[in-house]
């Protein structure tokens, strides 16, 4: 597993998210800043460039197509560290807004897509991931063309996972419903410091017949991922995290698709393809077992004040 290259530089509430007034954002900048020593003007003035990324791109290409068990690479230092200092002060708590629950016997997790309830430097590095800039950066990286970014963030976002939680090996959803897109490329990016390892959290990448686990990688901070998504792009990070209480595993998470695929990786549309590994067993907590039997509203408050 490559782990040294340098870089560049469920289930929802029924009820409306509450939106960020815009009267607040210039408080937002302000806390960033005084928390961070980072101006965010000048965060927000941070963009990708061509020629940098492409002198990237080349050096990696044939190392992502060859890679095992798919294709995908790892790239450390992806960013500036002072484009992330304000992200991670705006990162919201799981009680600061209205994370998409995630508690069943395969992912224990929280989700944020909305763009209204993120912060203004976050918002930012999302829409620079899903700049013409970037994307052609994926293109020439993977020899994928004709990628399309997704300004929905289906799935997508802002990821956070704490202490027990977990996501169970998978092949990701292969056709975006809205667009109706095929599914090509994950990119995640880490944002954790001081991430121990015996606190877990590995993104695992397991062979096509799951008898396997062929890397691991840990999600420490300003790591990048980009991986090709087909129904054998087996991944998960399976075993509950040990991290302390007043830790998470936090991630930004980007998909990126194509009008149509290669023959050999076309499926029928389906969602989700959880995997079990060598003699796994996937046991529903009482919870998650209660949960399926209670009204979606009543589980949603639960999980929220939980949250808090």
């Amino acid at each position: 597993m490559p782990q040294g290259h340098g870089g560049v530089g469920g289930e929802s509430g029924l009820t409306q998210p509450p939106v960020i007034p815009e009267f607040q954002t210039s408080q937002i900048l302000l806390n960033a800043s005084l928390q961070t020593g980072v101006p965010v003007q000048n965060v927000l003035e941070f963009a990708f460039q061509r020629e940098e990324l492409f002198k990237l791109a080349d050096s990696l290409r044939d190392e992502y197509a060859t890679a095992e068990p798919f294709p995908h690479v790892v790239i450390n230092d992806f960013l500036p560290p002072e484009v992330l200092e304000p992200i991670l002060a705006e990162f919201p708590e799981p009680g600061q807004t209205d994370w998409q629950t995630f508690d069943t016997s395969r992912e224990v997790k929280l989700a944020l897509a909305n763009t209204e309830l993120m912060g203004p430097a976050t918002r930012h590095l999302l829409a620079e991931f899903n700049s013409g800039v970037f994307v052609d950066f994926l293109e020439r990286l993977t020899g994928i063309e004709g990628l399309i970014p997704d300004p929905y963030y289906a799935g997508g976002g802002l990821h956070q996972i704490r202490t027990g939680g977990y996501l169970k090996v998978h092949a990701d959803f292969n056709r975006h419903a809205r667009l109706n897109l095929d599914r090509r490329l994950n990119g995640l990016l880490y944002l954790n410091k001081g991430w121990q390892e015996d606190w877990g959290g590995h993104l695992q990448l397991w062979n096509k017949d799951m008898s396997e686990c062929v890397h691991r990688v840990l999600p420490v901070f300003n790591r990048f991922v980009v991986f090709s998504t087909t129904d054998d792009a087996n991944h998960g990070h399976p075993d509950p995290l040990t991290c302390p209480a007043d830790r998470a595993r936090r991630s930004m998470a980007l998909y990126y698709y194509s009008n149509g695929r290669p023959s050999l990786e076309a499926s029928e549309d389906h969602t989700t393809l959880f995997k079990h590994r060598p003699g796994e067993q996937w046991n529903s907590k009482p919870r998650q077992v209660i949960k399926r039997w209670v009204p979606p509203a009543v589980s949603d408050f639960v999980a929220r004040r939980r949250s808090r």
